[in-house]
């Protein structure tokens, strides 16, 4: 006899689960309650920040960004995979949800997490699936949101920054916007300028009276 949540699953979507295994009908169910209760919460206590907005969502429908500015060392990749042994995983990934994609969702932050948990399954408890809060952004927004969660830490890498700063250049965001956006002072700019030959890309100087 199938489960409550399962045969709900199954009236929502209007179409039967595909033959699955026990192990992975149970994740699926846990999933289903879990996210159902974590819905009812958020509307109850609509004013919760985002963090308390935490969906089970399928790792396979998940895409990596292709403007991460955060890359981890040998070392410090084994000591995350270390403490994802020893504590599960303690915090949920950020993803953007997609609309023009065969995936549905695309990394913010968290990334490290996401592909240790893909590339190791036995590190999944609910297999499949992982903790995210979902946005729902423009790319532009999106790309500065991921920078943004990986400069607040002090973990970026000057060149990865300096080509999302070129992308935001192209979608038409002026150097005021994206300092701050970024949280960015003209000091920062210029310096990037200097590191990475970002010159060309800030000719035009636009900084306005407000960054003096």
């Amino acid at each position: 006899m199938e489960s409550e949540p399962t045969l709900a699953y199954q009236r929502r979507t209007k179409k039967p689960l595909k033959p699955i295994n026990s192990t992975n009908k149970q994740a699926i169910d846990k999933v289903a309650i879990y996210n159902k209760a974590a819905k009812v919460l958020i509307e109850l206590i609509p004013d919760l920040p985002p963090a308390c907005h935490v969906e089970m969502i399928p790792l396979d429908e998940i895409e990596a960004n292709q403007y991460n500015p955060n890359k981890m060392a040998p070392p410090e990749s084994k000591l995350l995979k270390t403490s994802m042994e020893k504590n599960g995983v303690t915090m949920p990934i950020l993803v953007n949800r997609l609309k023009t994609s065969l995936k549905k969702y695309v990394v913010v932050d968290g990334f490290h997490r996401y592909q240790l948990l893909l590339n190791h399954p036995e590190l999944q408890v609910l297999k499949g699936y992982i903790p995210a809060v979902v946005l729902n952004l423009p790319e532009e927004k999106c790309m500065a949101a991921s920078v943004r969660h990986n400069l607040a830490r002090g973990s970026h890498q000057v060149e990865l920054t300096a080509d999302l700063i070129i992308q935001l250049k192209g979608m038409g965001w002026t150097n005021n916007k994206i300092c701050y956006e970024l949280g960015m002072d003209q000091d920062e700019v210029l310096r990037l300028q200097q590191v990475t030959g970002l010159a060309a890309a800030f000719k035009d100087q636009d900084f306005s009276q407000s960054w003096e």
